[in-house]
């Protein structure tokens, strides 16, 4: 009987690990949140709502590292899971993931009823800021003032600049009692107020000193260099605009040039720098700038709607992406690809819904598919549609009509803006558009309700007198003497004016004598006209002829007695050429001499060699007469001239012959 086999060794079993601790796994979440391991703060607190599923620190802990780690999606995922088993309130941050996702009008509708809380105050200024309302994120701004948060300076004065109150920042910072150069971001944002006020070189030297206490800053933190030129990325793009402004084309051009091929700055200001790139260039370079551009739209996607690629559309403002969509949409216009800014002009209204640029683009491609009408149109359309926006379509439609030779349509669209319809350049353009017209009435019209209107206005600087005075020569113009005297009479008595006074004079000359003489009364007498008697010189041909009476010139009158005669000038002699004898200068020098000799009247051309008769027929034939012409040449006694008349007539003779024969083929 075989042995049995031994059994093998059990391996004892290891110990069982003691649970961890809640207080442990909080002491390992806290460490992890404080070396920004956010993935591995997820795990821990995985791990805590396990053991204690209902913890709140926990759940809020694992949401605020998903945030962190930009995890939106799977912030609003645990969110979801978490509201399951727990009661507690997650709509502040589910509003901020959805802020984030540039999903704005539900966040925004998802704040109401915490607007006590300064944190959900800050999130609904920044979304409305973010959905283009400046003057109500302002508001929640200023009422955030009272609360104590750091860096609320750097959000208020961007949003005074974007709401066009950039006079406004000065105040602000002074009551906050900030300076601007305390942060590079708020130094930042200062310049660009300064930029909006036209103070380029003050926005450039603050620039610059935000770049310098950038770089201190960041350099305590400890960041590389790479990343300090990312974060300061913006200041650079502004100094280079700055130069784009002050006109030193070349050097913006390298600047923005180099923000580009460097690659070392944040999407949003590579973005910002080719648009102005391309601005800058124009239609020099419209492939690169096309090239370019393309670069920062999304590829693949919906062609109605042209998003910007690598969320540019949630970094950059309404401004900014306008710029984009227009300097694209031109480029393909200067490069005749009208299909494609069609299909551009057409996707932008849905993008900018409210803007009137996307209208102003339409019309530029409807003119220049010389569609004047239907660009008139739909200006005429919108402005309608957003009467406080319709300055700009107005003005737009008038510039289209007067090219395109539609008058009353641009006098129209200019009687239509009521900030700019009584003013002297308006009312000069309106007017002369309608005398062109034909439209002399509506012309007159013009004058006359831009006379009333300044007549009742309360400005510090009436344009009345300069507006009658281009009425009364409109109405003398067109014959309306009586009209023009009462303007001209008005300016007199209102303003005193002396071209008044002339024109009220000549004017009712012709109508009134008594008022032209008690009016030419006022003039100032001209110095120098008593010793002309007005008379003999109406009789007079001239200044030199009187009848009676002292000769006097009109130049004389004129002149005061003091004045010195005009020194005559001293006659040189005359400097002849050496060994010239005027006495004895012999015959003339020929008047065509520096004319070629081929133009020259005594010139003939040389005479051609006729005696070579051209021969014509057989190889043999030629030889022999020329054999025969040699012979007869020889034994020839005839003159010279003979022999020349004889060979003339058989060189006529052969050329007539030639011409037969063409003339039977």
């Amino acid at each position: 009987m075989a042995p049995k086999a031994k059994e093998k060794a059990k391996k004892p079993m290891p110990a069982a690990s003691p649970p961890v601790s809640i207080d442990e796994l909080f002491t390992t979440l806290h460490r992890h949140i404080q070396r920004s391991e956010l993935s591995l703060a997820v795990k821990v607190s995985d791990q805590i709502l396990s053991i204690a599923p209902g913890d709140e620190d926990a759940m809020r802990c694992k949401i605020v590292a998903l945030i962190k780690n930009d995890d939106f999606n799977g912030a609003l995922n645990a969110i979801q899971e978490l509201a399951k088993i727990s009661s507690v309130d997650f709509s502040f941050y589910t509003a901020y993931c959805l802020y984030r996702r540039n999903q704005l009008d539900e966040a925004l509708e998802l704040l109401k009823g915490h607007e006590g809380r300064p944190s959900s105050l800050l999130l609904q200024s920044q979304i409305l800021y973010r959905l283009g309302k400046i003057d109500e994120s302002l508001h929640v701004y200023q009422q955030l003032q009272k609360s104590k948060i750091d860096s609320l300076e750097i959000n208020l004065v961007a949003a005074l600049v974007s709401a066009g109150r950039s006079s406004e920042v000065q105040g602000t910072i002074d009551a906050l009692r900030v300076k601007p150069t305390s942060s590079f971001e708020l130094a930042y944002n200062v310049a660009c107020s300064l930029i909006e006020r036209n103070k380029y070189k003050d926005a450039e030297q603050l620039l610059l000193s935000a770049r310098r206490v950038g770089q201190e800053s960041l350099l305590e933190e400890e960041f590389a260099d790479d990343d300090i030129e990312i974060e300061l990325a913006p200041i650079a793009v502004q100094l280079a605009y700055i130069q784009q402004l002050l006109g030193n084309t070349p050097e913006a051009i390298e600047s923005y040039s180099n923000i580009i091929k460097k690659n070392l700055a944040d999407e949003a200001s590579v973005a910002v720098a080719t648009a102005n790139l391309t601005a800058l260039k124009g239609p020099k370079d419209i492939s690169d700038g096309l090239r370019k551009l393309d670069k920062l739209i999304e590829k693949g996607a919906d062609p109605l709607t042209f998003p910007l690629a690598r969320g540019l559309d949630l970094k950059l403002s309404q401004k900014q992406r306008e710029a984009i969509y227009v300097n694209r949409l031109l480029l393909l216009l200067h490069s005749n690809k009208l299909d494609q800014a069609r299909e551009l002009a057409s996707a932008l209204p849905g993008i900018f819904a409210d803007s009137v640029t996307p209208v102003l683009l339409q019309a530029a491609v409807h003119v220049r598919e010389n569609k004047a009408n239907k660009a008139e149109e739909i200006l005429w359309q919108f402005a309608n549609k957003f009467p406080e926006k319709s300055k700009t379509a107005l003005l737009a439609r008038a510039q289209v009509a007067a090219a395109s030779g539609h008058r009353q349509v641009a006098a129209e669209s200019l009687l239509k803006i009521q900030d700019i319809q009584h003013m002297p350049a308006t009312v000069a353009t309106i007017a002369s558009l309608k005398e062109h017209a034909g439209d002399i009435n509506g012309a007159e019209a013009t004058f006359d309700a831009s006379i009333r209107w300044w007549s009742d206005a309360m400005t510090g600087e009436n344009k009345l007198g300069l507006i009658m005075k281009e009425a009364a020569s409109f109405k003398l113009r067109h014959g309306k003497k009586d009209e023009a005297a009462r303007l001209y009479e008005d300016l007199v008595k209102s303003h005193g004016s002396i071209e008044a006074l002339t024109g009220l004079v000549q004017t009712a000359a012709h109508s009134n004598i008594e008022k032209a003489e008690y009016y030419e009364k006022q003039l100032k007498p001209l110095t120098g006209l008593k010793g002309i008697d007005v008379e003999n010189l109406e009789k007079s041909f001239g200044p030199k002829h009187a009848e009676n009476g002292p000769t006097v010139s009109i130049a004389d009158a004129y002149e005061p007695k003091s004045k010195e005669k005009a020194k005559k000038k001293r006659k040189r002699k005359p400097r002849y050429p050496k060994g010239f004898n005027p006495a004895n200068p012999g015959p003339p020098p020929d008047p065509e001499r520096w004319l070629p000799k081929r133009e020259r009247s005594s010139y003939r051309p040389k005479r051609k060699d006729k005696r070579a008769a051209q021969i014509r027929g057989s190889q043999g034939a030629v030889a022999k007469e020329v054999d025969s012409h040699v012979n007869s040449k020889s034994n020839q006694a005839a003159s010279s001239s003979t022999t020349t008349s004889q060979t003339a007539t058989t060189s006529k003779n052969s050329k007539s012959s030639k011409s037969r024969k063409k003339s039977r083929n």
